[in-house]
């Protein structure tokens, strides 16, 4: 299969450039949108009454503050630009709080995300004031930014500490520790410019769910994955469920679906990784786990393990740090294999050296697919379901293999299926005063950093609703 990637000039800097008739254009815009080409069908948020009360100090020049929300879908833009240009405003008027407009934030977003999906998103995402970062080596220039940003910009700060989409509801992936440092940063520039603004970090939950039980697509969705990977009647496998509590018949017959095409997925993957990449696979035997979930979970794991270092051989990285740390590593590493720094003119390359450089590239990106496929698991804990067959979670775990699925036959990972309807319920959590770790974070950096960062992820995950 011919990829088409050729070499490429570095990737440059794209410099937030808010412009406010972009901004009012896709502020009017949004509503159509949300009807049309997303699931969402509903939004709340609770709790508005705090970041009422933020963005007036903001405006008053009374704080600094960034929000941290949590990233299970890569629709949460939509509700984020909801929250900020509709709800809030809304309840600010309720209060007979009079807001100064646009009440919109600086977004810190993943400099790759141009890359995918096309051009156009990079100029549009600086013209609503997004700056962006090199998620895996140290942008200066996109740190530079951020930093501006924080301490002048004319609004708060936005981010997703998790750094990426996990597909899960009620899953908070490991958060980054570069929220809490950029918080220490913005007290740091505050002080040395004699400035007594307070700094905060301000969680922000979001949660997807169904209007109707879409038990009927998830059901045509199962039979179209299972007949796309080859799965047989004859490849029964023994599913347990002790210990499931199950509400119907119904979510029995398709746990046992989920749990068997999973297993025979990861059959095939196993053989592909053991044929091909010649890799030998830990063995987990049966009688070694407790029940089928906790098997699944370290075969899975397993194979996310052998995939990444399939990667790392082949662009000679060391494996270390947890699965993200090491995500983030090949794919930079494959970027600079495809956007050549050391390439001064590409123009200036003879034939030949412009066909070697593109055949590195094609290279690169063929072997970044690994790193795909194990970023788009890296949540999945295989107790999920079992914990709790809802209909969220079988949809998104079954989303999940569509996903890989998807990926493996080369299609667009990015257009999912729409399954039905959803309501986003949101949630401003208690703001973490940065300003007051100070002392801390002068006698030990790493320990305030760690800190807050652990304290953040704690505030993400109590957010998290589980029983609606």
């Amino acid at each position: 299969m011919t990829t088409n990637i050729q070499v490429q000039p570095p990737l440059e800097f794209i410099p937030p450039n808010f412009n406010p008739l972009v901004f009012q254009s896709c502020e009017f815009v949004l509503p159509l949108w949300l009807r049309s080409r997303t699931n969402i069908a509903e939004i709340k948020a609770e709790n508005l009454d705090t970041l009422v009360d933020l963005y007036q100090q903001f405006q008053s020049n009374k704080i600094r503050f960034l929000m941290a929300f949590r990233h299970p879908s890569v629709d949460d833009p939509y509700p984020l630009m909801y929250l900020l240009t509709k709800l809030l405003p809304k309840a600010a008027k309720q209060q007979g709080i009079s807001l100064q407009k646009p009440t919109i934030a600086h977004f810190i977003y993943d400099r790759g995300i141009p890359l995918w999906a096309g051009s156009f998103i990079g100029w549009l995402y600086s013209q609503l004031g997004g700056t962006p970062i090199h998620r895996g080596k140290l942008d200066r220039a996109g740190l530079r930014s951020i930093r501006q940003l924080f301490v002048d910009g004319q609004f708060p700060m936005m981010a997703s500490p998790e750094g990426a989409t996990n597909g899960h509801n009620e899953i908070v992936s490991p958060i980054e520790p570069g929220i809490a440092q950029m918080g220490f940063w913005c007290v740091e520039d505050l002080l040395a410019a004699k400035r007594s603004e307070e700094v905060f970090l301000v969680p922000i939950g979001i949660q997807y769910h169904y209007i109707n039980p879409p038990w009927a697509s998830l059901e045509k969705l199962l039979t179209q994955l299972e007949i796309d990977s080859g799965l047989s009647e004859k490849s029964a496998v023994d599913v347990p469920t002790d210990g499931v509590k199950f509400s119907s018949e119904r979510e029995a017959i398709l746990y046992k679906r989920l749990y068997r095409l999973g297993f025979h997925i990861l059959g095939l993957m196993e053989g592909f990784y053991t044929k091909f990449y010649h890799k030998t696979l830990l063995e987990i035997p049966p009688s070694s786990v407790s029940n089928p979930s906790e098997l699944l979970f370290l075969k899975l794991q397993a194979l996310l393990d052998t995939a990444l270092k399939v990667a790392e051989e082949s662009f000679n990285i060391p494996a270390k740090g947890n699965v993200i740390d090491r995500c983030r590593r090949l794919e930079q590493a494959g970027w600079d294999w495809i956007y050549r720094e050391d390439i001064k003119n590409l123009e200036a390359l003879s034939p030949l050296e412009k066909g070697l450089a593109d055949r590195i590239a094609e290279e690169a990106s063929l072997r970044m697919w690994h790193m795909r496929l194990v970023e788009s698991f890296v949540a999945v804990t295989g107790k999920y379901v079992y914990e709790k067959p809802s209909v969220e979670r079988f949809a998104e775990t079954t989303l999940l293999l569509w996903d890989m699925l998807t990926r493996i036959k080369g299609g667009n990972p990015f257009k999912r299926p729409k399954l039905g309807k959803q309501r986003v319920e949101m949630a401003i959590g208690n703001s973490l005063s940065v300003s007051d770790r100070w002392d801390t974070y002068k006698a030990s950096r790493r320990k305030a950093v760690n800190d807050l960062t652990q304290d953040l992820q704690i505030a993400l995950e109590k957010m998290i609703v589980k029983n609606s």
